[in-house]
């Protein structure tokens, strides 16, 4: 028997609830990973409340982990039993001890980095690929704002864009996770409790804005951040933690200055085996090589069982990087 975290109707952490199950076996095209940690996303949380409603009920939950294949199904070549592998775009059902992903979506792990940090980075890692080198591809000494940045995605972004030599001005919630940002490689940190963004931005860059806004904030940050940017600046909107952008009027870009939007997502831009190896050979090279550093603190792990009560911790806005299941 194994153990999944399942849900049966949309709401709070407390409908997160423990179940025992029997493995199917892989399917053709598919391994089965004996997870040894689960990554845990704010999508995560989306899906549990509803905003992206899961396919059928009662549904597990959450998308990537990194364990050891220890099933191979029909047709699969590139993945043998005992292989390390790492996950991000399996079908729901990642908080589980063991879980059946299509073969193409996992990725070898090399040994030089852990269980723990691939399924704390993986997700969030491919997302900060896809965002500085594929939606706008940020040059060197560019200077750009991206939101949450003391957040999993925002520290692993702080420390790409430091390697690219570009500036990343990121906005936090306290001087606690200014600091933290900081230190991942953030060129300069704006308090949204305490200071004002846009004239912040106007203020660092003498005026002039910035080309390129990451946003994953949603209905709060979306006015602000369009002010933030230059004429025909570009506004990724790649998440919605305050809640989703609605009712816009696109005659708004218009006033603003001719800008662009894109709400992007990781299946867009890695959508084959192929692209997921070039996403994957940059962001493991970076990792291995101890460029991004993935820290993942005592408090912030939780066993399996305690899905519902890591939830609470993750909307709490209290979690600084990434968060864990483990099995």
């Amino acid at each position: 028997m194994a153990t999944r975290i399942e849900f049966s109707q949309h709401g709070g952490p407390d409908v997160l609830k423990a179940a025992e199950f029997t493995p199917q076996a892989p399917a053709a095209g598919e391994i089965q990973v004996e997870n040894k940690a689960i990554g845990i996303n704010y999508i995560d949380t989306y899906i549990r409340s509803g905003l992206y409603p899961p396919p059928k009920m009662p549904s597990g939950l959450g998308t990537e982990a990194a364990g050891v294949v220890s099933k191979v199904g029909q047709d699969v070549t590139h993945l043998k039993v005992g292989d390390r592998v790492v996950y991000a775009q399996s079908g729901l059902g990642a908080y589980s001890s063991v879980h059946n992903v299509p073969a193409d979506k996992a990725a070898k792990l090399p040994d030089a980095i852990s269980f723990e940090q691939a399924a704390a980075s993986f997700l969030k890692g491919l997302t900060v690929y896809y965002l500085l080198r594929k939606t706008y591809e940020v040059k060197p000494d560019e200077v750009f704002l991206f939101h949450a940045a003391a957040g999993g995605v925002g520290l692993i972004a702080c420390q790409w864009a430091k390697a690219l030599g570009a500036k990343l001005i990121g906005t936090v919630g306290s001087a606690e996770k200014a600091e933290r940002a900081k230190q991942a490689g953030a060129w300069q940190t704006i308090n949204y409790r305490e200071e004002n963004v846009v004239d912040r931005i106007k203020e660092i860059t003498g005026g002039k804005k910035v080309a390129v806004v990451y946003d994953s904030v949603g209905k709060d940050t979306w006015e602000a951040s369009l002010d933030c940017l230059q004429r025909r600046g570009l506004m990724v909107s790649f998440g919605n933690s305050s809640g989703p952008v609605t009712g816009v009027n696109l005659g708004i870009l218009n006033q603003k200055g001719s800008l662009y939007v894109t709400r992007p997502s990781l299946n867009g831009y890695v959508a084959t085996r192929e692209e997921l190896e070039e996403a994957c050979n940059e962001l493991f090279s970076l990792i291995a090589s101890g460029v991004i550093k993935v820290d993942v603190a005592e408090a912030q792990k939780f066993a399996l069982k305690e899905a519902a009560h890591a939830h609470e911790v993750l909307e709490s806005r209290a979690t600084q990087g990434s968060s864990l299941l483990i099995p």
